[in-house]
């Protein structure tokens, strides 16, 4: 599953997302987001009921352990039901984070080989996340974190094998997911659907020198990616 992308770093500036990206913004070198970073998520105040962005750990924290990243993902199918998304999902704790490319690895055994995915030049791709506050006793401040919604994978990427990627959503779903234009869970929820018939690129990532990694901590972000 996705568990590194890259973004535009002027994206994160952004605010008024209702209106065309066209790479102006003060700052247009890349960069590349993985678990246990802090990603820019759009949300929507409730306050103001303007949107604004949040920067947010990828990765809820592990209950044995706060510092590891688990879960990550969000299956799209019982994101309404499963304890430790629902609440976020129903109370409107929904964001959107934009990408250039995502990462996906085929799901064998052994160690992952990368494949980057990219869509058409000038196409950005919004994926949706949920995410929540959290204020641990041994952290020293609470945080924000989120995790990415995932739906079965389309034609293109169950060619890895794999049968997830994230969920991306319709320009003309963004104000239903994060809340804006009012609407029934059940249409909410219906905005986390497969993206089909898309002209996207993938290629496996080159060769880099062997590292051993364990798994990603907050002390070493890119863990296994």
């Amino acid at each position: 599953m996705c568990g590194k992308f890259t973004a535009m770093f002027s994206w994160s500036e952004v605010v008024a997302f209702t209106q065309a990206l066209d790479g102006s913004g003060t700052d247009d070198r890349e960069v590349t987001y993985r678990v246990v970073s802090e990603v820019p998520v759009i949300t929507l105040d409730i306050v103001t009921g303007k949107r604004r962005v949040v920067p947010m750990r990828w990765g809820f924290p592990d209950p044995k352990d706060w510092r590891r990243p688990r879960p990550i993902h969000a299956r799209s199918e019982t994101i309404d039901t499963t304890r430790a998304f629902a609440q976020a999902f129903i109370d409107g704790q929904r964001g959107i984070v934009l990408m250039k490319s995502f990462n996906e690895a085929p799901d064998v055994p052994g160690p992952p080989v990368q494949h980057t995915i990219t869509p058409d030049a000038g196409e950005i791709l919004a994926a949706a996340f949920v995410w929540r506050k959290f204020e641990i006793e041994d952290a020293p401040d609470p945080f924000f974190a989120c995790v990415l919604c995932t739906v079965p994978a389309n034609e293109l990427i169950a060619r890895l094998p794999t049968d997830r990627m994230p969920a991306f959503l319709a320009k003309e779903d963004w104000g239903t997911w994060l809340g804006e234009v009012p609407a029934t869970l059940d249409k909410v929820k219906a905005c986390l659907k497969t993206v089909e018939g898309v002209r996207w690129t993938m290629a496996k990532e080159g060769k880099r020198s062997t590292v051993v990694r364990g798994k990603p901590v907050v002390s070493d972000p890119k863990g296994l990616f």
